[in-house]
């Protein structure tokens, strides 16, 4: 069910034992398994409610504020990916009434690929946009390269959106984050979802290249790579293209 919102989405916070989690979005969820959980990158949520008000326009969908940067309750967790991933599963466990599409963008992605291994009951489908980072990427040198060869397509109007998220976190913080990222190897935990997995790559995007995609795509049981218009932050840019994606997902019979 269509659930618009006004000059700015539902706030919503829920309660997880010692910690809660602000999420922006509709605010109510589906309890028959069709909405959408969205997961930043780097803990910056603002770039990403285009693509949520787009995805709200045909059902419920929720954008967690993790690890917290923008809340003013303060974080959640640790700045890491499985602290995150943990604090993903725990709300999925408890807040939803049924199994989502869960989204994420970037090291969100990252995040929300090992969530899904946590509670794989709560996850519909998993979809994956510009993940990062393959192999040669997981070193400091090349991945500046990569981040200045995106940064020259992408949008001006993203900077905005990110900078206050990224002001609040500090560069020890937002360092955390990217150095546990890059000990990741998402090609080796791929194989073990269960639920179809979609993975979306602009064709500007040197953090997440097509290649990458079509590579982690063909990892998964059920996997498929989507190319898109747009470069590392795709969502923010070309909004109705990420929402088609994740409404197709949401739409399309589990296990297909």
């Amino acid at each position: 069910m269509p659930q618009h919102w006004g000059p700015t989405p539902h706030v919503c916070r829920d309660r997880l034992g010692p910690v809660s989690v602000r999420s922006l979005g509709t605010p109510c969820l589906d309890d028959r398994g069709g909405a959408v959980a969205l997961v930043p990158g780097l803990g910056a949520p603002g770039y990403l409610l285009r693509t949520v008000e787009r995805c709200a326009r045909s059902g419920p969908v929720r954008l967690l504020d993790v690890p917290g940067f923008d809340d003013p309750a303060g974080l959640c967790c640790c700045p890491a990916l499985e602290p995150l991933a943990e604090v993903i599963a725990r709300w999925l466990a408890v807040v939803p009434p049924a199994p989502v599409v869960l989204a994420g963008h970037s090291t969100g992605a990252q995040v929300a690929l090992h969530a899904a291994l946590r509670v794989p009951e709560h996850v519909r489908a998993l979809v994956l946009l510009a993940p990062t980072f393959p192999r040669h990427l997981r070193r400091m040198g090349p991945l500046v390269g990569a981040f200045a060869r995106t940064a020259v397509h992408e949008s001006p109007g993203v900077v905005p959106t990110l900078l206050p998220s990224y002001v609040r976190a500090g560069p020890r913080r937002l360092l955390s984050c990217i150095r546990s990222a890059q000990t990741d190897a998402p090609e080796d935990v791929l194989p073990s979802v269960a639920c179809p997995v979609v993975v979306m790559s602009g064709n500007h995007d040197a953090l997440c290249p097509p290649a990458w995609s079509r590579h982690l795509a063909g990892r998964a049981r059920q996997g498929r790579a989507v190319l898109v218009r747009g470069a590392h932050a795709f969502p923010h840019s070309h909004p109705a293209a990420t929402a088609a994606v994740l409404t197709t997902a949401r739409e399309r019979p589990t296990g297909k």
